[in-house]
């Protein structure tokens, strides 16, 4: 009897014994592992308030780079940006017109000379007014295969051309005779305000409004690009 009492108490302390190193096992596992987060995180604050520096010191260090390197581009853009040469004005340049080679005169050529003392950018192309008034004038319409592909930016002294077709040529009752006219440029947001009064090269030209069309400022005229 006590041998067969005694062999289940024996049993219920081995299970009992087996059930506590199991869960001393599990909780020895996760332990270490909340031992182990615990040490990295500890060692990760650490290193970051540490001078010797580690991986995380790397990573935030390139970030920050990175984030001055940028600042530091944008800056130099935005400087660019502020330098870049201010629209012509009208009072920024000296505007004269010339026959093209050729009877009967059916195209002359503007000439801008920056007089400012600075650079200015010559925008798009002459607003041209062959009539008694600028506000009566019909808009002479520009032709796009002329367009340069870079601004055009004159730096003091220097000048800029356009080609502009007055007529189709003969002798055409749609023409009248011009002496002067008025040329306006464009500001950044449109046409500028006021205009310059150009004179006509001697002898006078004869405009057909119909017929008359204007190149873009150029460098120089170029063989095709300002042939129309």
């Amino acid at each position: 009897m006590r041998t067969s009492i005694r062999r289940p108490a024996v049993l219920a302390a081995s299970a009992v014994a087996a059930l506590s190193l199991a869960l001393t096992a599990c909780g020895g596992e996760d332990g270490s592992k909340d031992n182990g987060a615990a040490a990295s995180v500890s060692a990760e604050q650490g290193t970051s308030g540490s001078s010797g520096g580690g991986s995380n010191d790397v990573v935030r260090t390139t970030d920050s780079a990175t984030t001055t390197s940028g600042t530091v581009v944008q800056a130099v853009v935005k400087k660019k940006a502020t330098a870049k040469a201010p629209a012509c004005t009208v009072n920024d340049v000296k505007i004269s017109a010339a026959k093209q080679p050729g009877l009967p005169t059916t195209h002359i050529t503007l000439t801008a000379t920056n007089i400012s003392g600075h650079a200015c950018t010559l925008l798009q192309y002459p607003l041209l007014g062959f009539g008694d008034l600028p506000q009566t004038s019909k808009d002479v319409p520009a032709v796009a295969k002329s367009k340069p592909g870079t601004p055009i930016v004159l730096n003091a002294g220097t000048p800029a051309y356009a080609a502009v077709r007055i007529n189709n040529g003969g002798v055409d009752e749609k023409n009248h005779a011009v002496s002067s006219f008025y040329v306006n440029l464009f500001a950044a947001d449109g046409p500028a305000e006021g205009s310059r009064t150009v004179a006509a090269p001697q002898g006078g030209i004869a405009v057909d409004d119909a017929a008359a069309k204007t190149g873009y400022w150029t460098y120089e005229l170029r063989n095709g690009a300002d042939e129309f």
